[in-house]
């Protein structure tokens, strides 16, 4: 006896003129992605995410200054010392 070929689950439900023009399954489509799902939902607080990226930025950028400039700042002190 031969299976049964399997019915995909989307191909069963009609399709949703308004799912289809959310704006989350225009991103989906815009990324090339077989559904219009994003997996997360919305974010009901998106400027407080904002703001730790911003916090987190600062931290980076300050980081690399240090880096680059305290190694600068070790040669010129190396250079006056006479190393």
């Amino acid at each position: 006896m031969a299976p049964k070929a399997s019915v995909p689950p989307h191909a069963s439900l009609p399709p949703d003129p308004e799912a289809y023009d959310s704006p989350r399954a225009r991103i989906a489509r815009s990324r090339g992605l077989d559904s219009p799902y994003i997996a997360g939902g919305n974010d009901p607080d998106p400027e407080a995410g904002r703001r730790e990226e911003r916090y987190y930025l600062r931290i980076l950028l300050l980081v690399v200054f240090l880096i680059v400039f305290g190694a600068f700042a070790l040669g010129v002190v190396e250079n006056l010392i006479g190393g």
